[in-house]
């Protein structure tokens, strides 16, 4: 798991930014478990080191335990992958920062906040499809944070 230090690689083009992210777990399911067709361009951007994805330990825990629900361990199956493998790519891919302050903006759901608070912390993108925090939208724009979906196709 990267902690610190730099994140993803940059290659030969040092000038070429890395995008600062934050992924809610339904994301995450969609790039190492479902493979949702609208997560491809996410994902061929993360395999490029093109992305500096910014979570927590917290985040990490809520994904393993999403990862036990039954009906994730049935899809899993039949692919077939393991929880372990799915955490793999998120220790893989993930650069882990502290837990920050609370923000100013409250999510109607508790389990989002973490995800808001994050990408409040670093002003950066948070990709969520949940409804509570997509009605969340404008407040962040006023603080810096962008919120989608999906990924832009101008990143790509």
């Amino acid at each position: 798991m990267a902690s610190s230090g730099e994140p993803g690689s940059a290659g030969s083009a040092a000038a070429q930014a890395l995008l600062t992210l934050v992924l809610d777990t339904n994301i995450v399911l969609d790039l190492f478990v479902f493979g949702d067709a609208k997560s491809q361009p996410l994902k061929a951007l993360l395999l490029d080191g093109r992305l500096d994805w910014l979570a927590t330990r917290p985040m990490r825990d809520e994904l393993e335990h999403v990862l036990a629900y039954s009906h994730i361990e049935a899809w899993m199956g039949r692919l077939p992958l393991a929880a372990a493998d799915v955490l793999a790519g998120f220790d893989r891919h993930t650069r882990l920062v502290d837990v920050p302050v609370r923000a100013a903006v409250s999510c109607a759901d508790p389990d989002d906040q973490m995800f808001v608070d994050l990408a409040v912390r670093h002003q950066c993108l948070l990709l969520s499809k949940d409804a509570a925090v997509l009605t969340l939208k404008n407040k962040l724009a006023a603080l810096q944070v962008e919120v989608s979906a999906v990924i832009s196709p101008q990143v790509s």
